[in-house]
């Protein structure tokens, strides 16, 4: 069967956000792949995605790749936009990560298409196409990203590239290599079908979109621009692209045609549903003709007609729904005189900022508080009851999640400290934080000396030297025969540009342990740094040796003088990368 590469590659950095798919149950992907007599190809290659997911290298080498291929936006503002919305979903939104997920990562790429995906491990990689297309509108943005972030909380991916690899190859694709930086994600890609990857990848999309959904209106976003984004993608599928690789807007939901794409439609009217849920059942919102309204408990409240039509009522809608959703009685709404003869309701959130702006444009405030008040006059308590019951079921959900990662057995805990160690040899001083404090926080914790060293190292690197010191000091006391101890203090001091004492806690390090290749590395970048060029090399050349000869333990300055041969296939390999990259560059 052909497989369609490119659709593939996009496939491979996770479920797009345009796809839709039944809820299914949590071994629901197990029950498939053993429909299909490939259970035990299946199990064994998710268990070496799960390890992929939480691989520190590979979702760096994935960024890495992203980047060299799709570059990163150039416009400072549209990176700070995904910044800000990335940080505000990740710090304020109710979800937890499992232990063996990784934290999340991003990048704004150049590539116009209307996309945004996130990899096994957590990396989410944004298209500028996204951003344009959706008009640069934070809310709907956010229900894209967070739809992404769904897909890496409940781990998606691995399931589904699992299933689809067990049912192409027959065989564990990825072997021994699972954990390599280097996995070249573009030779994967080809390895899975487009038909039976579309088969397997749609189970997850309402899963996605109403978990994206929870997360970003528990994050303080309009609850409304779910519903929203969907709405614009649905316009931009219809009548802005043609490209059958991207969208068919002549799809139905039982036929099997090239577009994961189908029925946008139907999937704004389930995350309109999801508002209406949210309000307590007070809101909602229809679509007659091309106009959108929003009702209160049946009575039209408001309508929007012409340009941005759904952005209008679902931002109304979802202002109306969040102030239902927070207060129990319409006290909590604060209606007052406004400017004029305008009535003022609810407070400065940015959730409210729309509804009350257009009441504020229509003179409704006045008409938006009777309806308010004659809703909780006739509200039905167990409907509200509901809602909530559900809401805390969601919530112990997520409990459950972060008690398993806090109880974890000792070996989980122990690659949390490595995941912080590694994001440090990256310079990844604040993702170091996070995976260390969630170390540090397992009941099972089978080495806190090391974990408040590492921390310092992470401290450093984000610039707090004091308090970088003040961990590794603390690690020494509690542990001074662990040589790692002695090595990140001696990092700390190397970023203090305190290079003696640097030295003196490698030589204790290496009283302990003789043939530790990173004490060599460390010591040889300080006497580079301090001109000392032939202790140096006599430390990388130790180093090389205890690596294993591996070229990209020390400098290529040094390596041309300690394996010329090496250094040689490296740049002939170089070479002919960008000689292959420049004729390929000239034919398209």
């Amino acid at each position: 069967m052909k497989k369609f590469t490119k659709i593939i590659a996009a496939l491979l950095t996770c479920a797009i956000f345009f796809l839709p798919a039944k809820v299914l149950a949590a071994d629901a992907w197990a029950i498939a792949a053993e429909a299909l007599g490939v259970l035990a190809i299946y199990k064994s290659t998710l268990k070496s995605m799960l390890e992929l997911g939480n691989d520190v290298n590979a979702q760096m080498s994935a960024r890495r790749q992203d980047i060299a291929k799709n570059g990163t936006a150039k416009n400072p503002r549209d990176i700070k936009l995904v910044d800000d919305i990335m940080t505000q979903l990740i710090n304020s939104g109710g979800y937890e990560l499992r232990v063996n997920s990784l934290p999340f990562v991003w990048n704004v790429n150049e590539s116009e298409k209307f996309n945004a995906s996130c990899y096994p491990m957590n990396y989410v990689t944004v298209n500028l196409g996204l951003l344009k297309n959706l008009n640069y509108d934070e809310n709907k943005i956010a229900a894209v990203l967070a739809h992404e972030m769904t897909h890496g909380i409940e781990q998606h991916s691995a399931k589904i590239y699992a299933n689809a690899m067990a049912q192409q190859m027959g065989a564990v694709v990825l072997g021994a290599n699972i954990n390599s930086a280097n996995v070249d994600w573009s030779k994967i890609s080809g390895m899975v079908n487009y038909s039976i990857a579309k088969s397997v990848i749609t189970p997850a999309e309402y899963e996605a979109d109403e978990g994206g959904f929870y997360l970003m209106t528990s994050a303080g976003f309009n609850p409304g621009g779910c519903a929203a984004a969907m709405a614009r993608m649905d316009y931009y599928f219809r009548y802005e692209t043609r490209d059958f690789l991207e969208f068919d807007a002549h799809d139905k939901p039982a036929e099997q045609t090239f577009s994961d794409h189908p029925e946008t439609e139907m999937r704004e009217q389930k995350l309109s549903q999801l508002l209406t849920d949210y309000s307590c059942g007070h809101i909602t919102v229809k679509k007659v003709g091309r106009a959108y309204k929003v009702f209160i408990d049946g009575a039209e409240i408001y309508t929007a007609n012409f340009a941005n039509a759904a952005d209008n009522a679902y931002y109304f809608a979802g202002g109306l729904a969040r102030a239902f959703h927070d207060y129990t009685t319409v006290d909590g709404w604060n209606f007052r005189k406004g400017k004029g003869t305008s009535i003022d309701f609810l407070n400065d959130e940015k959730a409210f900022k729309q509804v009350r702006e257009i009441a504020f444009l229509e003179n409704s405030g006045g008409k938006i508080r009777d309806a308010v008040t004659l809703a909780y006059q006739n509200e039905n308590p167990s409907t509200r009851q509901k809602y909530f019951d559900a809401e805390k079921k969601r919530l112990a959900y997520w409990q459950k999640v972060k008690s398993e990662s806090l109880h974890a057995k000792k070996n989980y805990a122990k690659q949390l400290r490595m995941n912080a160690d590694l994001y440090s040899d990256y310079g990844e001083g604040k993702l170091a934080l996070k995976e260390i404090e969630r170390a540090l926080a397992a009941k099972n914790q089978d080495d806190i000396p090391e974990c408040l060293a590492i921390r310092g190292r992470a401290k450093a690197i984000c610039g707090d030297y004091a308090g970088a010191l003040a961990d590794c000091n603390d690690a020494l006391a509690q542990d001074s025969k662990n040589l790692y101890n002695f090595l990140n203090r001696a990092d700390v001091y190397h970023m203090r540009g305190e290079y003696d004492s640097a030295l003196k806690d490698i030589d204790a390090a290496l009283k302990i342990d003789a043939e530790v290749a990173v004490a060599y590395k460390l010591r040889g970048d300080i006497f580079d740094e301090l001109g000392d060029t032939v202790k140096a090399e006599e430390n990388y050349r130790w180093c090389y040796f205890l690596a294993k000869k591996n070229p990209r333990s020390i400098p290529e300055k040094y390596l041309e003088k300690i394996d010329a041969e090496t250094y040689k296939k490296i740049k002939d390999a170089e070479s002919k990368k960008d000689t292959t990259a420049d004729k390929n560059k000239g034919n398209n």
